[in-house]
């Protein structure tokens, strides 16, 4: 709930405050004209990475792997795009980084660690056949 609170509330005001000091500076225009920018060469630079991320995916699955992490990068990568669309300076900070591929492969990484993968022997559903899709069916009388 906290975390929420955080994102919705606090972050907001931290972006506004930074827009009024950077204003102040630089002026309203410049800074305006300045969140527009980073907004179009970050969409420019997210869509270069997504389309490679895209062109990995469809290789992985064409050899017949798994493309979990690909999948994973391509989400930070539409919640990088995300970030650098919203105005404000924190965001496209934020989003800046997370465009480098080597941060973005440690934060994967360490979310894989604190999040545990449930694989077949868990019962994740997984099978070794693909053409097998495993269920469980029920047969119901008239």
């Amino acid at each position: 709930m906290l975390i929420f609170l955080l994102v919705f509330v606090a972050a907001p005001l931290i972006e506004l405050y930074f827009l009024i000091q950077v204003g102040a500076v630089i002026g309203a225009l410049p800074t305006i004209a300045l969140s527009i920018l980073t907004a179009f060469i970050g969409g420019a630079l997210v869509r270069m990475q997504g389309i490679a991320v895209l062109l990995r995916v469809r290789e992985m699955l064409d050899q017949g792997e798994m493309p979990a992490l690909e999948l994973l990068d391509g989400a930070v990568l539409l919640v990088c795009g995300f970030a650098l669309l919203l105005p404000g300076f924190v965001t496209d900070a934020v989003g800046f980084l997370l465009l480098i591929p080597p941060l973005r492969h440690v934060l994967i990484r360490r979310y894989l660690h604190v999040i545990p993968v449930r694989g077949p022997e868990q019962g994740g559903g997984f099978s070794d056949n693909p053409r097998v899709i495993e269920g469980r069916y029920r047969r119901e009388d008239d």
